[in-house]
């Protein structure tokens, strides 16, 4: 079998990336050492939420509605994926004057909420499972400046469907997005 890593926090705040066997060997022989084992992944994508959830944001996935030629020929595939604290309308309500959002109107597709999670690390994690198919686009701002937006993807809605059940179950740093194959595939 392959070998897992586990991302240990210390209730003094350390943090570190061990093995998951080196783990298991050390805590057998700590005598003092105790296994808790609970089959609940927790509370990040729970369908109830808890009195002492804090709702942390949303994942958006946005369309564009621009005519440019790229963007119109890749409609159906090309998505903007983001991590907001904020209201995702209000996030979008002048969306043709932002570069960010390719100068055009854009839709929503698709928004999941999130509990007590860093958006930011979420962000970035999403980010990198799709990093291959990231658009290599340059749009003018509209004072004609060049912007490269940085979090559009080639990426079809079944796969970012895909990518949350394993953010929820806990997989995902297991996964990239693999363009040419149209679907997630283990990490090398």
């Amino acid at each position: 079998g392959g070998t897992s890593r586990l991302r240990v926090v210390y209730d003094n705040g350390t943090e570190s990336n061990v093995l998951q066997r080196s783990l298991q060997r050390a805590l057998h022989r700590d005598a003092a050492a105790r296994f808790i084992t609970d089959p609940d992944a927790g509370p990040l994508f729970a369908d109830t939420t808890g009195e002492d959830d804090l709702e942390s944001g949303t994942i958006y996935v946005l369309r564009s509605l621009s005519d440019h030629p790229t963007v119109a020929a890749n409609r159906d595939v090309l998505h903007k994926i983001g991590v907001t604290g904020g209201d995702v309308a209000a996030r979008i309500t002048n969306a043709k004057l932002d570069p960010t959002y390719l100068m055009a109107d854009v839709e929503v597709v698709a928004t999941y909420k999130l509990f007590n999670i860093n958006r930011i690390k979420l962000e970035n994690l999403i980010h990198r499972v799709f990093g291959a198919a990231r658009l290599d686009i340059e749009i003018k701002d509209r004072f004609g400046c060049p912007v490269m937006p940085r979090e559009w993807f080639l990426v079809p809605t079944f796969v970012i469907n895909e990518v949350v059940d394993r953010i929820k179950n806990g997989t995902i740093t297991q996964y990239v997005y693999d363009p040419k194959v149209a679907r997630l595939v283990q990490s090398p």
